[in-house]
């Protein structure tokens, strides 16, 4: 292919350091077959390359596009009729939430996070039913829907072998129920069982038929709670093995930090150090429950950190002391998780918060997070926590022409005093409206509101008329079992952490006295 260029008023590539972006002004990026040749003044790359075309962003930001380092769903469980509680009463409440095919329902999400600037997603599929065929057959959804819409995609299936509603055994939750109810919590339960063989197969039978370059499969053992540690041990194997990073649920609650001591005497991180999971290989999603010393030990081993702001919000998870783990110089993505705080997956939004919710009080600037260091979570940090690695979530020459072209003028109406850095004016201020354009591999996938290779309105049409029809048979069982079980999942978590532990926040937000 030619080489292609594009020009703006300012192309961000990077940052440089923790308040420093690396940004060019009056600029211009060359490419060619989706990979950037060289970026600087638009003379100088013009004059470099004259026979190729160009596209040019007058009153515009370029920066990398973003990543979604955490996302499981495409309805949210609150359109599916599943309000937002704790985390464990949650997955009670998500018993009677409507089901939807996973091409039309992947593709809801992918054109809320293309719109708001998202290229690549980490998306961590898990909870679908039947046998290994029809895993298969709904992974193969998913991974459909993203080659449609051209975003490139991380993906991996969250294995799960033990304790898959609450944290104990299945058929020991099941015999807590009046005995309709258990029967049907168990008979729910089995669909979701596949041996561990199958989960080992489905990632085998993924990577060897994926043809979209834009794909890449990895693996996710789920979480503590919902492994052994032989399963454990064997997926860490396989990681090695195929060369591919892990994605894995941890210490999201306080429930989840209690179950970790109970099972192992010590904490969740220093039971996944002693397996010798840990390492740049593996990225652990929320990480709020985490001590000092585990902050410690997965800094010393290079363990990356996915940040799911929202969701640790909205399902009263906790807040994750940030700034703790930028001090150690981690690496840290952000994540929406299920959904944002606006019950989408609006990556703008998310960075805004992320960015606001850790400026404790004090006046120490290093104490909180600066805006070009939130961009680098959302982009060359997140990316590394997925299987595409180092090779995107940057503008510089070699890397994946991946890119976000936000229109400075339109976010910024009617006025922004220039003494504000270009880039943090965006970060603070920029909404979908602003976002003017996608690229993938250099080529345009949303431009002025519109997705260049499907239509978003005959697919938001196909999903009304899907749920227009009353619940199947199978869904009103498990909205009838929704009543059956949730005061019981109340009773069991009920006491489950002592009420005189410990807690001493890394952040202290007010005081009582």
């Amino acid at each position: 292919m030619s080489v292609e260029i594009v020009t703006a008023r300012w192309i961000v590539t990077g940052a440089q350091d923790e308040t420093t972006p690396v940004i060019h002004d009056d600029a211009a990026l060359a490419s060619r077959d989706g990979i950037v040749l060289a970026v600087g003044p638009a003379a100088e790359i013009k004059a470099a390359y004259p026979e190729a075309t160009v596209t040019d962003y007058p009153h515009h930001l370029i920066m990398p596009g973003l990543v979604n380092s955490h996302h499981h769903i495409g309805l949210t469980p609150l359109q599916l009729g599943a309000p937002d509680y704790a985390l464990e009463l949650w997955f009670a409440a998500r018993l009677s939430m409507r089901k939807l095919d996973p091409y039309l329902d992947t593709l809801y999400s992918a054109f809320e996070m293309i719109s708001s600037g998202i290229t690549t997603v980490q998306h961590i599929q898990g909870w679908a039913t039947g046998d290994l065929d029809e895993v298969l057959g709904a992974a193969r959804g998913v991974l459909g829907a993203y080659e449609a819409v051209g975003m490139r995609a991380s993906y991996c299936y969250a294995v799960r072998e033990q304790n898959r509603f609450v944290y104990e055994a299945d058929e020991d939750f099941c015999a807590r129920l009046p005995a309709e109810a258990g029967r049907v919590m168990a008979a729910h339960l089995a669909r979701q069982k596949m041996s561990f063989a199958d989960f080992m197969t489905l990632y085998d039978e993924l990577k060897a038929g994926n043809r979209n370059p834009r794909a890449r499969i990895q693996l996710a053992p789920a979480n503590l709670h919902w492994m052994t540690d032989d399963g454990l041990l064997a997926i860490k194997e396989k990681s090695d093995a195929e060369g591919v990073p892990m994605h894995m649920h941890l210490l999201e609650t306080a429930y989840q930090k209690e179950y970790a001591r109970r099972r192992t005497g010590t904490t969740a991180v220093k039971h996944l150090e002693k397996l010798g999971l840990l390492g740049p290989q593996l990225t652990l999603g929320h990480g709020v429950w985490m001590t000092e010393e585990d902050i410690e030990i997965c800094a010393g081993t290079g363990t990356c950190i996915c940040h799911n702001c929202s969701s640790n919000f909205r399902l009263r998870s906790g807040v994750l002391p940030l700034m703790e783990l930028q001090r150690r110089g981690m690496v840290v993505g952000m994540g929406i998780d299920e959904a944002g705080i606006n019950d989408d997956r609006d990556m703008l939004q998310e960075m805004r918060m992320a960015l606001t919710v850790h400026r404790g009080p004090g006046m120490d600037h290093s104490a909180v997070p600066t805006p070009t260091q939130v961009l680098r979570m959302a982009s060359e940090h997140g990316a590394l926590t997925t299987a595409f690695g180092a090779e995107i979530g940057r503008l510089d020459p070699g890397r994946r022409f991946d890119a976000v072209v936000l229109d400075y003028s339109s976010a910024t109406w009617p006025y922004q005093d220039p003494d504000i850095a270009p880039l943090d004016a965006l970060i603070h201020r920029a909404k979908t409206k602003d976002v003017h354009a996608v690229l993938v591999d250099g080529e345009v996938i949303y431009r002025d509101g519109q997705f260049t290779r499907i239509n978003r309105e005959s697919i938001l049409a196909q999903i009304a008329e899907a749920l227009a029809k009353p619940r199947d048979t199978s869904e009103q069982e498990t909205h009838w079992l929704r009543a059956q079980v949730f005061g019981e999942v109340e009773r069991f978590y009920d006491g489950y952490v002592p009420a005189d532990t410990p807690r001493i926040p890394f952040q202290q937000g007010s005081s009582r006295v």
